[in-house]
């Protein structure tokens, strides 16, 4: 049987994600949305792209779920997006009646599929898609930290005009303002960015970091971020097909590691075929745990909102 990876939600972030994974050849992609003929003629015009992708991927737009049966990851990227002066917490009911639905369907068609999440409030809608789909917490996995990370990455690297593919970085917590990015678990060719800047600008990057999202979303006046979200999931999804045991920080369920339980946020994990194959638990220093518990409080209670 061929791989298959469905990707709900047809607007910017889902077709560039769909695209990514066609591109890759990752398997047979499937991209759901509501709206009648969208989903079919951007799976149309990826199909007419793959001979000159050099990918053999099947692509396939639907209304519907049937044609996803069986999906071996789904990727959930349906819902409104961000406006100007709009949080992430404004989309929270609005966008839990539509993730859940998706969840309900994903459970019925594809009942041992990995599902990520990258629909926003995203640690919110990742802890909500466990509930509805009741699946277990290592197979649904939320998209945030990935996509922090690489945000702080980047970031970092214009800052110090060196190559992004030299910086690694961490960051923590929720997917939101409360976000935790760790200077000490942050380098450059190993080299720690406390020792390359002053920490005036060490505080100014994390907080562009935390308001990376909404900077794009005042640019672009009518959208948010599309092309690092998706390629964010596809990392992920990546390492969960090929069962490549990455190490990625993602928003995972938490069950006592770092003193918390109950609640999704963005922690270090192994990420291979069965979702979330484990939690790095790493040493933190007291403000940096205080500002991680925060950050997940946060999310716990907009979720008991719901």
């Amino acid at each position: 049987m061929r791989t298959k990876i469905t990707v709900v939600g047809a607007g910017n972030v889902g077709a560039t994600t769909a695209e990514l994974a066609a591109r890759k050849g990752l398997g047979d992609v499937v991209l759901v949305d509501i709206m009648d003929g969208v989903p079919q003629g951007k799976a149309l015009d990826m199909t007419q792209a793959c001979p000159i992708w050099d990918s053999s991927a099947r692509v396939t737009g639907t209304n519907g779920y049937e044609a996803t049966a069986d999906s071996s990851v789904v990727i959930v990227t349906a819902g409104l997006a961000r406006k100007p002066g709009m949080s992430r917490d404004d989309l929270l009911k609005a966008n839990a009646a539509i993730v859940g639905g998706v969840a309900r369907e994903i459970a019925k068609w594809s009942p041992d599929a990995v599902v990520i999440v990258v629909s926003n409030p995203m640690d919110v809608m990742a802890q909500l898609t466990r509930r509805e789909t009741g699946f277990q917490a290592e197979r649904v996995i939320g998209m945030g930290g990935v996509l922090d990370s690489a945000r702080f990455r980047a970031f970092v690297a214009m800052e110090l005009g060196v190559s992004m593919r030299d910086v690694t970085a961490l960051v923590m917590g929720g997917h939101g303002d409360s976000m935790v990015p760790l200077p000490r678990y942050t380098s450059v060719a190993g080299i720690p960015i406390t020792e390359l800047m002053p920490p005036e600008r060490v505080n100014a990057l994390i907080e562009r970091t935390r308001t990376g999202g909404a900077e794009i979303v005042g640019l672009l006046k009518t959208g948010s971020a599309y092309y690092a979200p998706a390629a964010a999931a596809i990392e992920m999804a990546e390492a969960v097909l090929l069962d490549e045991k990455r190490v990625l920080p993602c928003s995972a369920y938490l069950d006592g590691e770092y003193g918390v339980s109950g609640v999704y946020s963005g922690v270090p994990t192994k990420l291979g075929a069965a979702g979330v194959e484990g939690i790095i638990e790493l040493k933190l220093t007291d403000s940096e745990i205080d500002a991680f518990k925060a950050s997940a409080e946060t999310v716990r209670a907009m979720f008991a909102t719901l």
